[in-house]
C-alpha cells in the first residue's frame, strides 16, 4: 500500500492535517505514508515518526528563480528530480487536504488510483479526483480534515497531534531562555503578535502594554516570539523591554518546544496559535475577521476573546476600519491570562 498526502501549506493548516496522518497510520499500520509539502511548513513534518517520505514543493523558490532568469538549469533540473520523485511511486490512495488548483494539479501528476478531494470545485480543483467528499465548512478544519479518514473506514475518535521535537530542539531552547534567566521549569507567557494578514493584527501599543503589566502585576516572565526583523516585536520590545525577545531565533520544532514549555501562549490567528494548541498549551487567543468556530484553536482549555459584530467575520484581508481587533481591550486580554494562570496553578495542587 502507498499513500499520499497532499497539504502544502500553510503551517496552521499543515497542524490541522497531523491527526489524518496519525489515523492514517493507525488504519494502514504497513503503508508506505508520503506528504507532499511546500519549503514553508516542512520542518514541522521532516523526521515525523508516522512518515516514511517527506516531497518538498520548492515552487515559490523555483518561480521566483525563473521570473527572475537566474540559474535557470539548476532550477529545471530541480523541477525535473522533483516531478520524478512524485510519480517513482504506484500510489493506491492520493487525498488532496489543500484543496486548491495548485495541489490538485500534483495530485493529476502524481498518477495515483483513488484520488480523493472536496466536491467544492474551488479553483476548478475538483476536476482532478476521481472519488469526492462533501467539504462541510461548518466544521473546524481538523474534523473535516478527518472525514477523508471516514470516508476510507478509519478512527477520527481523540485526535493526536504529533509534532517531532527532538534533543537538539530542547537543547536550544534551554540555551535561548537560560541565557535570559528562565531555567527549566520557570514559568513564562509567549505573545506572538504577528500573523500575515493585516487584519488580523492587534494593535502594537497594546501588546506593549499587557506585556508590561503581565510582567508587573502577575509576575510573570514574557517571551515574545516571531520572525527576525519583524518591525512589530521591535516596536513591542521598546515599549517593554523587560519582555525576552526571540524574534528570528526559532525553528518551528523550537517553536513547539518553546510553547510546549510556556504557562500559556497570547496570540494572534495565526500558524503559532495553533502550534500552541498542538503542544497541549492553553491559548489566549485574538480574533477579528477570521471564524474561531473553523480555525480556532483546537482543544480545551483555550480561550478566545473577539467582537461580536454584524461584519465579522468577514475573511477580508484588508480593511480600512479593522473595528473588531481595534476593540479588543488590554484589559479583557489581561483577564483572560490571568484567569488562565489561576486554572493552572489549580490544577498543579490538584
Amino acid at each position: 500500500m502507498n499513500l499520499l498526502i497532499v497539504k502544502l501549506s500553510a503551517v496552521g493548516d499543515v497542524i490541522h492535517t497531523l491527526p489524518s496522518l496519525a489515523a492514517l497510520r493507525r488504519l494502514y499500520p504497513e503503508a508506505h505514508i508520503t506528504w507532499l509539502v511546500e519549503e514553508a511548513a516542512s520542518d514541522l513534518i521532516a523526521g515525523h515518526p508516522y512518515l516514511d517520505r517527506v516531497l518538498v514543493s520548492k515552487r515559490k523558490t523555483w518561480f521566483r528563480d525563473l521570473r527572475s532568469g537566474r540559474e535557470i538549469g539548476r532550477t529545471l533540473k530541480e523541477m525535473k528530480v522533483f516531478l520524478e520523485d512524485l510519480r517513482d511511486r504506484p500510489y493506491d490512495i492520493v487525498i488532496d487536504f489543500h484543496g486548491l488548483l495548485k495541489s490538485a494539479f500534483l495530485v493529476f501528476l502524481s498518477r495515483g488510483k483513488r484520488k480523493l478531494g472536496y466536491d467544492s470545485l474551488q479553483e476548478l480543483s475538483g476536476w482532478f479526483y476521481n472519488e469526492k467528499i462533501f467539504e462541510d465548512m461548518d466544521k473546524h478544519a481538523v474534523p473535516r480534515y478527518l472525514d477523508f479518514v471516514s470516508r476510507l473506514g478509519g478512527d477520527r475518535e481523540n485526535p493526536e497531534f504529533h509534532v517531532p521535537v527532538s534533543g537538539e530542539n530542547r537543547t536550544r531552547v534551554d540555551r535561548l531562555l537560560g541565557k535570559r534567566g528562565i531555567g527549566p521549569g520557570d514559568p513564562f507567557i509567549a505573545v506572538n503578535p504577528v500573523a500575515y494578514w493585516d487584519t488580523k493584527l492587534w494593535d502594537t501599543e497594546k501588546f506593549g502594554e499587557l506585556c508590561r503589566r503581565i510582567s508587573g502585576e502577575l509576575g510573570t516572565p514574557v517571551v515574545l516570539t516571531g520572525s527576525r526583523g519583524d518591525g512589530i516585536l521591535r516596536e513591542i520590545s521598546e515599549r517593554c523591554p523587560e519582555a525576552v525577545n526571540l524574534a528570528g531565533e526559532t525553528t518551528l520544532r523550537d517553536l513547539a518546544e518553546l510553547y510546549g514549555r510556556a504557562a500559556l501562549v497570547v496570540t494572534t490567528d495565526s500558524g503559532p496559535m495553533h502550534l500552541a494548541a498542538a503542544m497541549g498549551t492553553p491559548a489566549v487567543a485574538l480574533f477579528g475577521p477570521t471564524d474561531p468556530k473553523r480555525t480556532g484553536p483546537f482543544g480545551e482549555n483555550h480561550v478566545v476573546i473577539r467582537k461580536d459584530l454584524p461584519c465579522s467575520p468577514c475573511l477580508l484581508k484588508k480593511c480600512d476600519r479593522r473595528t473588531c481587533m481595534q476593540d479588543i481591550t488590554v484589559a479583557e486580554v489581561l483577564d483572560a491570562v490571568g484567569g488562565l494562570l489561576r486554572e493552572r496553578r489549580e490544577r498543579k495542587k490538584g
